[in-house]
């Protein structure tokens, strides 16, 4: 058994997630880690993470739509990159900056898949440039899995995973509910409705979940210029 596992709290693979993922970063030898959930080759939820710049990636990548968690749940495969500043500028052009902006110089993520099928992915982040050595590694493929044997174990308990304010737990439901809001007022499909919200957040250099909340209270609106272009106002327009 690795040590990741004999230094944690005891039991089973679910108190892992019911615990400090602060204590999880340390034993594995990284600076933050974070969990988020995946449907339809997407991250839907975040349900665990160290506080401060695990979740600003997360919430990026969602934002974006683009980054190295995404691309791990659509392939179901290991992305590892222990220098982000060696990494081909043009594979994530927009998510990039972000983590350079955060801080973050080097991002672990595992997808947490049962065959052909991602349930999500887990994210372990450094401030330095350094790969996980062969202890590490197989350290984080055991707590993967955990992770994974958790989330199928008790689908139930997934709400009582996420360690943020109580706002997060409803974060990807008012951006579902913002896109639905922009599909009717813009008269276009959904997925072009989440990249117009997710444009405007990008553009305006606002959270995503902040951009979703000001559609939903109406105070932001998304209409037809009449001449195919989407054009977003505010209430102070």
């Amino acid at each position: 058994m690795a040590r990741i596992l004999r230094d944690l709290p005891a039991g089973d693979g679910s108190d892992l997630l019911g615990g400090d993922p602060a204590l999880c970063a340390r034993v594995l030898g990284v600076d933050g880690i974070a969990v988020s959930l995946c449907g339809d080759d997407a991250l839907t939820e975040l349900v665990w993470s160290t506080p401060g710049r695990s979740a600003d990636l997360e919430d990026a990548q969602y934002t974006l739509g683009e980054g190295p968690a995404l691309d791990a749940c659509r392939h179901r495969s290991l992305i590892a990159l222990p220098d982000l500043q060696r990494t081909d500028p043009h594979r994530w052009p927009a998510f990039l900056p972000e983590a350079e902006r955060f801080g973050v110089r080097a991002l672990f993520c595992f997808p947490l898949h049962l065959g052909a099928v991602c349930l999500g992915v887990f994210t372990a982040q450094r401030a330095t440039p350094a790969p996980l050595d062969a202890a590490q590694m197989n350290d984080a493929f055991i707590l993967s899995a955990a992770i994974t044997a958790a989330l199928i174990r008790d689908d139930a308990q997934r709400q009582s995973f996420v360690w943020a304010e109580p706002s997060t737990t409803l974060h990807r439901a008012v951006v579902h509910q913002a896109t639905g809001i922009i599909s009717v007022q813009a008269d276009v499909s959904l997925a072009q409705a989440m990249v117009l919200l997710r444009a405007h957040a990008y553009r305006t250099e606002k959270p995503l979940l902040e951009t979703a909340e000001e559609v939903v209270a109406r105070r932001l609106h998304f209409r037809d210029d009449k001449g195919g272009t989407t054009v977003p106002s505010s209430d102070k327009d």
